[in-house]
């Protein structure tokens, strides 16, 4: 939330100029919380990080290696704990978080669905993420009977960032013992009143696990995270897709198009290219 007159923050990628820390050098590249402003003075350094390489695009220190990064590895691998084999399912697929979970859950060798907002999103899954299945939430009139069509034996692992009617089905196509990792609820922001959750007793019934957490937690994982996904990207065996905008002014314009399901992938603002 940011306070009136001073700028909204959020994670970016940045040059020191100055320091007064010895963590920090001049010209150090570092990713962390900043603001949506040309230069910012960093008064914390407790979400603050040097960038490693810089063998990748900087811009993957706003996504992959980054905050978006570390939110899927958490959800996906230290809470949900996956297994070769089980069924993994994923909504809001194709954004920054969504695409790597998707990914992650290939390379555990688990069976992955998406779903997403438009057809190019679910083109995208498939074809570019390596998604098994993919579909358009907004053309399935009954989310419960899309579920068990694309998991007709249950799903193992939800992610869940996006919350509403979608939990609701979810939770009726859990297996037993099944768990389901919270990082969000975006389609609950900007009600003025929350839906309710109707079908909460399937977490008593099927045993399920259902956890919530914020990605600051696991940051002092970070290390273990970059020996995991580094390879992995210089391999290509991840794929990251950014929707990058030009331009500081056009910030709030792309920060509303997240709600509206407009980014593909990655929403990436850049203010700066020196």
């Amino acid at each position: 939330m940011s306070i009136p007159s001073t700028p909204a923050s959020g994670f970016g990628v940045a040059k020191v100029l100055e320091s007064g820390d010895a963590e920090f050098k001049q010209v150090d590249l570092v990713w962390g919380m900043t603001g949506w402003e040309e230069y910012s003075l960093i008064t914390s350094i407790q979400y603050l990080f040097k960038i490693p390489t810089t063998d990748v695009p900087l811009s993957y220190y706003t996504g992959i290696l980054g905050m978006p990064g570390m939110t899927a590895y958490a959800g996906f691998y230290e809470i949900c704990s996956p297994k070769k084999g089980e069924t993994v399912f994923v909504l809001a697929a194709s954004g920054a978080v969504g695409q790597l979970v998707g990914q992650f859950a290939k390379l555990a060798g688990c069976y992955v669905v998406g779903s997403a907002g438009s057809k190019d999103n679910v083109d995208l899954l498939k074809n570019k993420f390596g998604f098994d299945e993919a579909f358009n939430y907004k053309e399935e009139p009954n989310l419960d009977a899309a579920l068990k069509r694309y998991f007709p034996e249950g799903i193992d692992v939800y992610f869940e960032n996006v919350g509403g009617k979608m939990l609701d089905a979810v939770l009726l196509n859990m297996k037993i013992g099944g768990r389901i990792s919270v990082c969000g609820m975006i389609s609950q922001y900007n009600l003025v009143q929350p839906e309710g959750v109707q079908n909460l007793m399937y977490l008593v019934s099927k045993q399920l696990r259902m956890e919530g957490f914020l990605v600051t937690k696991y940051f002092p994982l970070y290390g273990k995270f970059l020996e995991l996904v580094l390879p992995h990207i210089k391999e290509g065996k991840i794929t990251y897709v950014e929707d990058v905008v030009e331009g500081l002014e056009n910030a709030p314009s792309a920060l509303l198009g997240l709600f509206a399901g407009r980014n593909i992938g990655k929403q990436v603002v850049v203010v700066s290219r020196e």
